[in-house]
């Protein structure tokens, strides 16, 4: 058995990858049509728009990250250190929430 044949990995079915990802981009436009009509009907419709926009982004930025750029199947150590600065970018984004909100 080759070292190549002992590391590999069953193909991701990309066509499904691709379907999630249309499907969170079409919810994430469906949200910001709905806070373009609805953003002053509570206070709150701005925080549950940049919210959710960073989760589905998010969530978004994953997949990518785990199936396109094949991460998932890479070892524990090249994660973390791929996971590090987007964890710091989520919490930049997030402790910038309130500037955003004025």
């Amino acid at each position: 058995m080759s070292n190549q044949q002992s590391h590999a990995h069953k193909n991701p079915n990309y066509w499904m990858i691709w379907l999630y990802l249309l499907i969170l981009t079409i919810v994430e436009v469906g949200i910001g049509y709905a806070y373009m009509i609805y953003k002053n009907s509570h206070p709150n419709v701005k925080v549950f728009g940049i919210v959710s926009l960073i989760f589905l982004a998010s969530w978004k930025a994953g997949l990518v990250g785990a199936y396109f750029m094949h991460l998932k199947f890479e070892k524990k150590t090249l994660i973390a250190i791929v996971l590090t600065p987007f964890v710091l970018l989520v919490i930049l984004a997030l402790a910038l929430l309130p500037d955003a909100l004025k």
